[in-house]
């Protein structure tokens, strides 16, 4: 009976050991969109989601790169709305690649911050895998990803650190996480929308502005 017992049991491999084995890339320009798709997995939507805003969720320099990706967080937003069990992406977004150095500084700022967060991370409240909580969550997201395209400076971070945290709570059926942030979005929606209200009435010269106070907040100086 023991030995039955034993062979039975399945060892988790734990969300930062799957970053650092997706991330990983043996070609020289670094791994493409396309192989981060196709090598995603059993955690689906939810890993990719967690890659794609890594590098405006957390402190990583990645100029660029927001736009792009916060395109294909939209599609893949729309996709599960539709359903969906597998990611499909243009060719022309499959092709774009994460430099190696950037890469790098991924798995270094994700890993670190999971697994000092992981003891937290537990599947419960399984309504995230049901077809109503993924429609939520996935309108949710797709309203993270069109902040995120909005070119205004210095403030991808929270809607990206959204779809971070969903991208966690469904790669490890954490409802709890994703409600989570679900509130850090409504946070989002609102200070995004007194954003536009003072672009659309004081003018593009309100982004210098809204800079300078991300700045300040953030010790950055001016």
């Amino acid at each position: 009976m023991k030995r039955n017992m034993q062979t039975d049991h399945t060892t988790h491999t734990s969300l930062a050991e799957t970053l650092e084995h997706t991330l990983a890339s043996e070609d020289q320009s670094g791994p493409s969109i396309g192989e981060l798709s196709d090598a995603v997995g059993e955690k689906g939507f939810g890993l990719l989601l967690v890659l794609l805003s890594l590098p405006s969720a957390l402190p990583v320099p990645a100029p660029g790169y927001s736009t792009p990706f916060g395109i294909v967080i939209a599609l893949i937003a729309l996709q599960m709305l539709m359903g969906r069990q597998t990611v499909w992406l243009p060719a022309r977004l499959q092709r774009i690649r994460i430099k190696p150095s950037l890469a790098n500084k991924m798995i270094g700022a994700a890993t670190k911050f999971l697994r000092a967060v992981e003891h937290l991370i537990r599947p419960r409240q399984q309504w995230i895998r049901a077809r109503l909580g993924q429609s939520g969550l996935a309108i949710v997201i797709l309203i993270m990803a069109c902040l995120m395209i909005l070119p205004i400076p210095l403030t991808n971070t929270l809607p990206a650190m959204v779809i971070f945290l969903i991208g966690v709570g469904l790669s490890e059926e954490d409802g709890l996480l994703a409600i989570a942030a679900f509130a850090v979005g409504c946070v989002a929606v609102v200070l995004y929308s007194y954003i536009i209200y003072l672009v659309l009435t004081q003018g593009p010269e309100a982004i210098d502005g809204i800079k300078s106070w991300i700045k300040a907040r953030l010790g950055m100086g001016a």
